[in-house]
């Protein structure tokens, strides 16, 4: 029953636990610092992201307005033209139906009076 013994195995013991105890404190204070500066690094990415973000989308708004725009100059620009066609078009038309209802008429004449020199030939027979 020696106690001078126990003591120093109790006071080893106590000592290993405090310095275990020491090495997760420390484990974990760096590990908490680690992640802190993650967390840190991640937000400031995020951050520096955003306007690029931001800007994109901007560019990209303004490039749907100009295609919108172009898409409808051009849809003027065409129905411009088909109008400017069609007019174009109804006034040929107009041009040969006057020159061709003097053919018409000149026909007409020649076949009522071939129809007329027929039917006289055909009576004095």
């Amino acid at each position: 029953m020696n106690t001078k013994t126990k003591q120093p195995d109790e006071k080893r013991f106590f000592e290993k636990v405090k310095e275990t105890i020491e090495e997760l404190w420390d484990e974990t204070k760096d590990m908490a610092e680690d992640i802190k500066d993650a967390a840190v690094h991640k937000l400031d990415d995020l951050k520096s992201k955003a306007p690029k973000k931001a800007a994109v989308a901007k560019k990209v708004t303004a490039a749907k307005t100009a295609v919108a725009h172009k898409a409808a100059d051009v849809k003027k620009k065409t129905e411009t033209k088909a109008a400017g066609v069609k007019v174009k078009a109804t006034t040929k038309a107009k041009e040969v139906k006057a020159k061709a209802k003097p053919a018409v008429a000149n026909t007409k004449k020649a076949v009522a009076a071939k129809a007329v020199k027929a039917t006289n030939t055909a009576n004095k027979k």
